[in-house]
Formats: structure tokens, C-alpha cells, sequence
């Protein structure tokens, strides 16, 4: 199956009109099956809110959850935990709620753009995916020396030997700080798809403040491009029973529309979405 969704639910305006903002999740898992929980990234969620996310969602709907930042190293400053293990201890309880409804899709660890190939990395690595290992988790690279020509097959060799899901970038190729598409799959169940836009010119801007973010993601994917996606992914489909994807172009609010979009091109029809309003025309 192909799964399509969007990075959040909070900032997708096309989607909302009449809702209130205690709806907004309810009316998102209307159009989409799956979402991308980015909080999780900024803070270990309460398990209070999982279980009204959860409360909120058809029984077949599914969460991403993004690593807490500290476990994929992009923590700066201390730790609000004593240690590792209590860190960990405390992403996990978090996504118990999810196990229990069987709503988690995956946990995506993305590392900073700075995480390069380097023995301690690799040792990082392994270090976190055995801390996670009683879930599915997809590993993301910011930077591209992993899939430089004389690293590319070490490193989808080592995903495979340790089950990572390949979370696949669609991204402008704007140096270092990028990587290139690589449609292989490590992982004979899931593979996750992340498309964050291709604006060249704003992607390694200065990164003072939210402002960055704002013009980084700001893109609108075009008709031949969203063609280009839909051959990729039946490529993809041959080599993963499910295939995730979701749109992280989010700063000009096209995402949703181009997910909206790309759901009619692959002619998929989902039977399990939340009840919402019919189009009067």
C-alpha cells in the first residue's frame, strides 16, 4: 500500500475552512491516513496527548513520530534528563498509547546536517537503533557523504543488516548539507518518502530564528514533477510491501494540495478516512 500525508496537521489552512482548531486533526485525517508527529522532535510527548490524538483519528490511521532532537543529536545546551537511558526510557512511554492502538507507523530518526560518515557515527548509530529496537525506525541523513560513490553501498548495506527503514529525500542538491535520492529500499516492509520542496536558492540560508524554515520549505511541486513521483513510486512498491509518504513543503501552504494532488494522479482511494463534510459542487 502507498500512504500519503503530510508533516503535521496544524498549518495546512486549505484543509480547514469553518474548522476550529480543536478539529483540525480530526478534519486532516479526513483527506490523509498518515501524519508526521513533529512535536515529538521538540519535546517527548505526555502520553495524555498521544491518547487524544489517538481519540481523534480513525482506527486505521498512523503516526510518524519524529526522534526527540536529543537522540539524533541535535540537542544543544544540557539535558532535561539525568541520562541516556532515562531520556530513552521516556520516548518510549510515550509511544506506548500508539503500540497499544496500533497506530505507530514508524519513529524517523533524521540526523543534523553536520552528522557525517565517521566511525563514531556509525558506532552512534547502531547505538540508537538498538535502543529502539522493538520498533520500526527510519533513519534519515542530512548530509551527503553517506551516499557519496564510495560510501553509497556500505552504507545501505549497514541499513539493511541492522533494519532500518530508508526515509528517501526529495530535496534540492545544494551541497553538503543534501542529499540525493536514493530509491532503494533497506527494509522489506516500509519505506518512508520525504519530500521537502526543491527551492535551491533558500535551502542553506542563514538559520536565525523560525524565518529559515519559512523560506527552505517554501515550494510548489508542478505537474511533471509529481509524474516523475508516482513512476518512483511504483518502483518503490516492488521493493517494500507499504511505502509512506509525506510532503514537507509546508511554508507556502502547498503541501496538502500537492499531496491531494498526487493521491488523484496514482488513482488511490483510501476506505478508512475520517467523516468530513462533501464538496456541495
Amino acid at each position: 500500500m502507498i500512504y500519503i500525508g503530510l508533516t503535521g496537521w496544524g498549518d495546512h489552512y486549505s484543509l480547514y475552512e469553518g474548522a476550529k482548531p480543536t478539529e483540525k486533526l480530526g478534519t486532516y485525517a479526513g483527506y490523509f491516513p498518515i501524519v508526521e508527529l513533529d512535536s515529538s522532535f521538540y519535546a517527548v510527548q505526555p502520553v495524555s496527548s498521544m491518547e487524544k490524538w489517538i481519540r481523534e483519528t480513525p482506527t486505521s490511521f498512523q503516526f510518524i513520530v519524529k526522534a526527540y532532537q536529543e537522540i539524533t543529536g541535535h540537542q544543544r545546551g544540557e539535558s532535561k534528563y539525568s541520562s541516556k537511558e532515562d531520556m530513552f526510557t521516556a520516548f518510549k512511554e510515550s509511544l506506548e498509547p500508539l503500540i497499544q492502538a496500533d497506530k505507530l507507523a514508524m519513529v524517523l530518526c533524521q540526523f543534523p546536517p553536520w552528522f557525517d560518515v565517521q566511525a563514531k557515527h556509525v558506532q552512534l548509530l547502531r547505538y540508537v537503533k538498538n535502543q529502539l529496537k522493538q520498533y520500526p525506525v527510519a533513519l534519515e541523513f542530512r548530509h551527503q557523504s553517506w551516499f557519496a560513490p564510495e560510501f553509497k553501498e556500505k552504507t545501505l548495506a549497514y541499513m539493511k543488516e541492522d533494519n532500518w527503514i530508508h526515509s528517501i529525500c526529495d530535496e534540492p542538491q545544494a551541497g553538503p548539507g543534501s542529499v540525493p535520492t536514493v530509491l532503494e529500499a533497506t527494509h522489506k516492509g516500509k519505506t518512508l518518502v520525504r519530500l521537502h520542496g526543491r527551492n535551491v536558492h533558500g535551502w542553506n540560508g542563514p538559520r536565525q530564528g523560525e524565518t529559515w524554515r519559512e523560506v527552505r520549505y517554501l515550494y510548489d511541486y508542478n505537474l511533471f514533477e509529481m509524474n516523475e513521483w508516482v513512476e518512483k513510486l511504483q518502483q518503490l512498491k516492488k521493493q517494500s510491501e507499504d511505502v509512506y509518504v509525506v510532503f514537507n513543503n509546508n511554508s507556502g501552504g502547498h503541501a496538502a494540495g500537492n499531496a491531494r494532488t498526487l493521491i488523484e494522479r496514482m488513482n488511490i482511494h483510501y476506505s478508512d478516512l475520517a467523516p468530513r463534510q462533501l464538496d456541495l459542487f
